[in-house]
């Protein structure tokens, strides 16, 4: 399983949200160029970058901090936020991101997952962002959000990840609204629910609280598969561990 540190950008700046609120910030750097190259110096193998106004609004406010990113470290980048067509893809690959993630264009635009693996194949992850609600019948759902967080889809996380077989994306980056930057340990449940209900590589995000969280992802297996990857912002800006100790954590 490997670490992607995370980078969420609001008005050029690293912040992290309360579970998706935007009134909820903590801004933690006005550098976050310097935050990335402290992630690459303490070993970690991806960063993971979010465009939060974009997510929000489909403009791309920080695109230009986020190709900075890009060429200021020489691991990979991942990135997501308001991407919603082709333009949108091609500029952050030209930028020099290595793979874009389609969340709330992936539920809305019919064919574009398709049309986006095609023109980049192997570049291409779709972020499902979900919350917990009531069904009719009184059992737990996880709905899929879009909009930044803002809206609910009104479709289940693992109806959507059925809908997604075969659709040649390289990975599902699922994200816990609920636990997201709240450091109160990840939705294992649904999490093993995801990866038994896929081929495609998993990417767990939110809750990771400590290194023992990172472990307990490791070890997760359904069906004979393991996560692909775990996200963590929080825990880290807030000195729970340091990224070398994430890294640790990941690679058992």
């Amino acid at each position: 399983m490997q670490l992607f540190p995370a980078i969420d950008l609001r008005a050029g700046r690293c912040v992290r949200l309360v579970h998706g609120d935007y009134d909820r910030e903590t801004v933690y750097s006005d550098d976050p160029i310097a935050v990335a190259r402290s992630f690459e110096a303490a070993g970690a193998p991806w960063i993971h970058v979010v465009d939060l106004d974009a997510a929000r609004t489909g403009r791309p406010l920080n695109r230009d901090v986020v190709g900075a990113i890009a060429a200021a470290v020489s691991v990979p980048v991942q990135s997501g936020g308001g991407i919603r067509d082709a333009a949108a893809t091609d500029a952050l690959i030209d930028a020099g991101v290595a793979r874009v993630v389609v969340g709330t264009a992936a539920l809305e635009s019919s064919g574009i997952v398709a049309a986006l693996v095609a023109r980049h194949p192997g570049r291409v992850a779709v972020g499902l962002d979900h919350r917990r609600t009531a069904g009719p019948d009184g059992r737990v759902r996880r709905e899929v959000a879009v909009r930044g967080w803002t809206v609910g889809s009104g479709r289940e996380l693992l109806e959507v990840v059925a809908e997604l077989a075969g659709a040649g994306v390289v990975a599902l980056v699922v994200t816990d609204i609920d636990k997201d930057g709240a450091l109160a340990g990840p939705d294992v449940d649904g999490l093993t629910a995801v990866l038994g209900a896929t081929d495609v590589d998993v990417i767990a995000s939110g809750g990771v609280s400590s290194p023992e969280d990172l472990r307990t992802l490791s070890a997760l297996e359904s069906d004979g598969r393991r996560l692909a990857g775990a996200i963590v912002g929080t825990a880290i800006y807030e000195g729970r561990m340091t990224v070398s100790e994430a890294v640790a954590a990941c690679g058992r």
